[in-house]
């Protein structure tokens, strides 16, 4: 089996070793053959479990892979491969990050890795990071992480009107209904303005750090957090 080297497809270097890693005892256990990756999902773990997975698999069923969406058996495999398999892995990243790859062909894998924080969360690293997800979401059709703000009470994503959410966004969306805040959307992440903050499956919610925000919309910037921490650590 060919060694994947498309480093920018995973979040950092030891995501990539850990994918390599399965590849290879999976290829001494069955012959198993894993192609380019055309499709790599980041989804936060929390004791061994991935909290709002029925979440990420819609967002799984609205992405495409060579153009195509994905087949009903594969959404199969990948939900019942969490729920049946995951808790029974032998790996220390109990809070880590699953890793779900998809290659050319259409054939799957997944991994654990651990988790790493955001090193730089100011504003333009947060920009800058959208900017990566949208071009994924251009192929894929879904970005795994959205740019975001609360402005005047509002809360605003950039992300096209027909576009589906990840996992994470639909969350965040469900909790501004709950307390009757306003949901739009804005094609430019320069309209942004208020309190700017990333959505994201593999880090949650991330406030970028200087800000010259409300005191009121950073307050609700802060209740989304936590919400997701609170629905994360669940046991």
């Amino acid at each position: 089996m060919a060694v994947v080297d498309d480093a920018e497809l995973f979040g950092n270097a030891e995501d990539q070793r850990a994918y390599e890693d399965f590849c290879a005892n999976q290829e001494a256990v069955e012959k198993f053959t894993l192609d380019k990756p055309a499709l790599v999902c980041r989804w936060r773990m929390s004791n061994k479990k991935v909290p709002m997975l029925n979440r990420h698999i819609r967002a799984l069923s609205e992405r495409l892979v060579q153009g195509e969406p994905l087949t009903h058996n594969m959404l199969s495999w990948a939900k019942q491969h969490v729920e049946w398999s995951l808790a029974e892995g032998d790996y220390t990243a109990r809070d880590g990050v699953l890793m779900l790859v998809i290659d050319i062909n259409g054939n799957a894998a997944m991994t654990v890795g651990e988790y790493e924080p955001l090193a730089d969360t100011s504003a333009k690293a947060l920009r800058a990071r959208s900017a990566e997800a949208r071009s994924e979401a251009d192929e894929t059709g879904v970005a795994p992480e959205l740019l975001a703000a609360v402005n005047d009470g509002e809360l605003v994503f950039v992300a096209p009107a027909d576009e589906c959410l990840c996992g994470t966004a639909t969350l965040i969306e469900q909790l501004a209904q709950t307390k009757g805040i306003p949901v739009t959307r804005v094609d430019i992440p320069a309209q942004l303005k208020g309190a700017l903050f990333l959505v994201s499956d593999e880090h949650g919610v991330v406030p970028a750090t200087e800000t010259d925000a409300a005191e009121a919309d950073a307050a609700t910037v802060a209740f989304f957090a936590e919400g997701y921490e609170k629905l994360r650590a669940r046991r």
